[in-house]
């Protein structure tokens, strides 16, 4: 988002507490002057901020990613992502920013039908999915009361370089690039055939980026290649042994995003293909040499409660 960003011309400020995040993924703007980082915790940030002067747009990426261990930590997911997201907005409505453009997710759905539109019925599954869903309430709650323009984005299931390495058990790309790096087998949860919309990292900002910048306000969008790829298709393109291990419960067989309201309404559409973006990211494999390496063993374990509460 700020590579795109700066080639439009903006100045960007970026704030990241870092517990996620590299510094080093921003090393390249320094030269520039024009890329500043604030490492603080959203939750901290009052809405007469500094940080928050003289901004056009407000892209709200911030919060806790990870799926499973929201089932341990509710609490926490519900803090960052909700409350966190009701700080944000607060220093948007006092800026009167131009737009307030949130990073929602497909989650909110839940185990929807396919291809998935927006007005699908809401059915969150687990306590990241309904914190993610509550701080999209919140934006839209924003819009209503106090007319900032927002809208809201719903990631179906995003990749690419420079994607966090470290921390919990989480999306499948981090974990099959650090067992290729160490010559281990891929851990396939299931059979494979489960599918999911994939969407390279730079499609997802040329999407937001179009949110911000329409006249278009107060909606939600869509944001998926519309094409979905099944697991055992990403350990073909990556080469490789693989193992399985049990499928999840409360997970759905394919995510699939109806992309019809953002290509009619904004004009956005997937530039990169699976098989380029999957090449992308082999290319610069290195950089996963510091994620934790997943083994049958510790998956059983760092998934324990998810199981437990979501077995039946």
């Amino acid at each position: 988002m700020v590579d795109l960003l700066r080639e439009r011309g903006f100045q960007v400020r970026v704030v990241d507490n870092l517990i996620g995040g590299r510094e080093a993924n921003l090393a390249h703007h320094s030269p520039s002057g024009m890329v500043d980082l604030d490492t603080r915790d959203i939750r901290k940030i009052e809405p007469t901020d500094a940080l928050f002067s003289d901004v056009t747009f407000i892209f709200h990426f911030a919060g806790i990613g990870d799926i499973v261990p929201s089932i341990d930590r509710p609490t926490e997911y519900m803090d960052v992502n909700v409350m966190g997201t009701v700080r944000m907005l607060e220093g948007a409505r006092h800026a009167q920013a131009k737009k307030f453009v949130y990073a929602a997710s497909s989650t909110c759905y839940g185990l929807a039908s396919v291809p998935t539109r927006e007005d699908h019925p809401i059915d969150p599954k687990y306590p990241y999915a309904l914190s993610k869903y509550q701080g999209e309430q919140a934006v839209m709650h924003w819009n209503q009361v106090y007319r900032l323009p927002v809208n809201s984005v719903r990631i179906f299931n995003a990749y690419g370089t420079r994607s966090r390495t470290t921390g919990a058990y989480g999306a499948v790309f981090g974990v099959f690039l650090r067992q290729k790096l160490a010559g281990k087998p891929f851990t396939v949860v299931g059979d494979g055939t489960q599918r999911r919309d994939f969407l390279y990292a730079t499609d997802v900002a040329h999407g937001f980026l179009a949110a911000a910048e329409t006249s278009v306000n107060g909606q939600c969008f869509n944001l998926g290649a519309g094409n979905p790829q099944s697991v055992n298709r990403l350990v073909e393109l990556l080469g490789g042994e693989k193992i399985h291990i049990p499928k999840r419960p409360g997970e759905p067989d394919c995510t699939w995003a109806d992309i019809s309201k953002i290509t009619k309404e904004l004009g956005w559409r997937p530039q990169i293909s699976f098989e380029e973006g999957v090449a992308k990211v082999t290319a610069q494999i290195e950089y996963w040499r510091d994620a934790p390496l997943w083994t049958p063993e510790s998956i059983q374990q760092a998934t324990s409660t998810w199981f437990r509460y979501l077995g039946n």
